[in-house]
């Protein structure tokens, strides 16, 4: 099998169309006699005579005009394809990919994607679902530009954020644990309760919300592993384990059979909108512009 290159048919096709070395040259911008060594290396390559040539005339042999139909047809296809291409980039540098966990709530999404519109009408923000099992919102592996997710984020210097919320964290168990009917429960009541866990790649996310370093050494009792909001209620409801959230994420969970109260003693939970650390793309500043203004911060 014989490789050519792009550059080699267009030589040819330019000659072939034109009957005329010297203005096919002028055509492509390359000297004549680059242009003739190119069409012999062709050639040779292919072991025929492309054209037959003398002082006068140029004419095209039996094995050139077999190859003008399919050599035309390549560059057609490559030149398509090279469109196709700057279209794709161009929808993609238009394009901000958002990833997040669960839900943002807190009449968050609306406001930004109106101050993001407002500052880039032509581009398109889309939203994608990522797995508690990364906390990094789909940023480690590039799946995502921006992600809303809750700190601590692995391997933080990788990455730069805006907070978005603070917010007091709550514990969800069974309406009928002991502990329910209080107005408030102090993590200290709570370090020896069977826990709900993130799953274990989610790094410290995962030790974040079993309190770890609020635990004075109690060790820390994990239930089950639990992936969806949905799995945490029903695990919750059936009195496996509590679980600690967001007071802004009480929603998820709020069903007759849970019961959500605030604890005290331990630090709050923040929210952020994350991204790569010094990737200043216009298009993520209008949307790291657009989440300060919808929430009020400078």
């Amino acid at each position: 099998m014989t490789d050519v290159h792009l550059r080699e048919l267009r030589y040819f096709v330019a000659v072939a169309e034109r009957l005329h070395f010297t203005r096919a040259a002028e055509a492509l911008y390359v000297s004549q006699p680059a242009l003739s060594k190119q069409i012999h290396a062709l050639e040779t390559q292919l072991r025929a005579p492309l054209f037959e040539r003398d002082r006068r005339t140029v004419r095209l042999t039996a094995a050139g005009e077999a190859l003008l139909p399919g050599a035309r047809a390549a560059l057609e296809a490559w030149a398509a394809a090279e469109a196709d291409l700057a279209a794709a980039l161009a929808r993609q540098a238009a394009e901000l990919v958002v990833g997040m966990s669960t839900g943002v709530g807190r009449s968050l999404l609306p406001a930004v994607r109106a101050r993001f519109a407002a500052a880039a009408p032509d581009a398109e923000l889309r939203l994608r679902q990522v797995p508690w099992s990364d906390p990094t919102g789909g940023l480690g592996d590039a799946a995502t530009d921006a992600a809303f997710v809750w700190l601590p984020l692995p391997d933080d210097e990788r990455f730069a954020w805006v907070t978005v919320a603070t917010e007091d964290r709550l514990v969800a168990l069974a309406a009928s644990h002991p502990l329910a009917g209080r107005d408030t429960i102090a993590f200290a009541d709570l370090r020896d309760e069977p826990f709900l866990a993130l799953p274990p790649s989610s790094g410290p996310l995962r030790d974040f919300w079993l309190a770890t370093d609020q635990r004075a050494g109690h060790p820390v009792r994990i239930a089950a592993e639990v992936s969806t909001s949905e799995e945490t209620a029903e695990s919750v409801a059936a009195g496996l384990g509590v679980v600690l959230l967001a007071a802004g994420n009480a929603a998820l969970l709020r069903r007759p059979d849970v019961a959500l109260r605030p604890v005290t003693g331990l630090p709050p939970a923040e929210l952020v909108l994350a991204w790569r650390a010094g990737d200043d793309r216009p298009l993520l500043h209008a949307l790291r512009t657009a989440v300060r203004q919808a929430t009020g911060r400078p």
